[in-house]
């Protein structure tokens, strides 16, 4: 290991003071002002539609995939351990049920969930400070809801979908770029690409939402709900 010198970061000493953000208090972009403290009122019609706000101001400030989260899934080891594994997703749908997203179903993450169908997923938006964590069961959406989904998919990445077999090692790039060119052809004469029988959406319907906003000192506002069929709880949780 490689004695530390001043020139590595010193990654105890990187902070960022939050607090200040590009929103005033009714939310428009490009002011510089303060954002609103988050409140438990701003929850009064449910989680969905003030995360959706959260990215569409996202979006509004020219933040890259503002609809990016990091998902977590449990992995059992040989002995029945279970390990939490995480990556980044992309959510493609959002409604009151709860978050999508699309993969291949036999990759990790889908293998996973087949055996624990449980998942957590963040939003993170550092420029914005502020985070949403939504945990709960996960299951697969409906072929239908698949299918309206591919549609909607560049060519080239449904011929990626066909030609990765996703999380599977494989030999070199050379090989991969092989698997597309095979998938390239098979499909040439191919006006609808039809959905490959191993990819699909899943539904992550949480039962806890919460909202993180940052605050000067650590000091940060926090917001839970807890949802139960149709009741909904909201709570304030220490930072």
């Amino acid at each position: 290991m490689r004695d530390l010198d001043n020139s590595y970061p010193d990654l105890a000493a990187m902070r960022v003071e939050y607090g200040a953000g590009p929103f005033d208090s009714e939310g428009a972009p490009g002011t510089g002002a303060r954002d609103a403290d988050l409140d438990e009122n701003w929850l009064a019609g449910g989680w969905e539609p003030l995360l959706r706000h959260w990215i569409e101001q996202a979006t509004a400030v020219g933040i890259a995939e503002p609809n990016a989260m990091v998902l977590a899934t449990v992995a059992l080891s040989a002995d029945g351990t279970p390990r939490p594994v995480a990556r980044t997703v992309l959510c493609k749908g959002l409604s009151p049920e709860g978050v999508t997203f699309y993969t291949n179903y036999d990759s990790a993450k889908g293998t996973q969930l087949a055996a624990v169908p449980f998942a957590a997923a963040t939003f993170v938006w550092p420029a914005l400070g502020r985070q949403v964590h939504l945990r709960g069961p996960a299951q697969r959406v409906s072929d239908e809801t698949t299918a309206v989904y591919w549609r909607s998919r560049p060519r080239d990445s449904q011929l990626s979908a066909w030609a990765s077999h996703q999380s599977r090692p494989i030999a070199s790039r050379a090989e991969l770029d092989r698997t597309l060119a095979e998938a390239t052809e098979r499909f040439a004469g191919v006006d609808h690409i039809p959905v490959p029988p191993h990819w699909g959406g899943y539904l992550l319907r949480p039962d806890e939402v919460e909202f993180w906003q940052g605050r000067q000192g650590r000091l940060h506002n926090r917001i839970r709900v807890d949802v139960d069929g149709d009741t909904m709880t909201v709570q304030r949780l220490q930072p």
